[in-house]
């Protein structure tokens, strides 16, 4: 079963670019590394200028965990956040059909 996942973030003011930059070097590791991961996409809000959000598909619960424990993962924690206006949101979903 594919399971969802929607990330919230605010960033603080003026270290959008900052956050976009650890951000891509992470997305790039997701991509090369977890076949598993069917998405990992970062969405600008038109609405708020501070919050991004993130998309990500995983094939199963194995591989969202297993994408939690990556060296990768666990290294960009320290850089993110730094750059967070508080905590994200964060949502879990099960994908119907």
């Amino acid at each position: 079963m594919t399971i969802g996942v929607v990330a919230k973030l605010k960033i603080k003011a003026g270290q959008e670019a900052a956050f976009k930059e650890v951000f891509g070097a992470l997305q790039a590791q997701v991509r090369a590394n977890e076949p598993g991961c069917k998405q990992y996409d970062l969405f600008h809000s038109k609405k708020e200028p501070q919050v991004f959000v993130v998309m990500e598909q995983y094939a199963s619960q194995a591989d969202l965990d297993a994408h939690g424990k990556t060296a990768y993962f666990t290294a960009a924690g320290p850089k993110l956040f730094p750059l967070l206006d508080g905590m994200p949101s964060i949502e879990y979903s099960d994908k119907i059909s």
